[in-house]
């Protein structure tokens, strides 16, 4: 049996970059996905509602104003 690499130069370059596309690719996809953090811009929103409504109420109301 031929080696990979004896196998790519038998090949016409334009298979070469194909082979060398699809080596990127498996490499790239058994990376672990990159970690995405968080962003908590909205922390604080409704601070001027919780004298009115309890947590639990308010995380009702915040997914009903959500799904409007």
């Amino acid at each position: 049996m031929k080696s990979l690499g004896e196998m790519m130069q038998e090949l016409p370059p334009d298979l070469k970059q194909e082979v060398q596309d699809f080596a990127e690719f498996l490499a790239e996809r058994r990376k672990p996905p990159k970690q995405k953090f968080l962003r908590l811009s909205w922390a604080g929103a409704l601070r001027d509602l919780r004298d009115q409504y309890t947590s639990l109420e308010l995380q009702k109301k915040s997914l009903e104003w959500w799904s409007d």
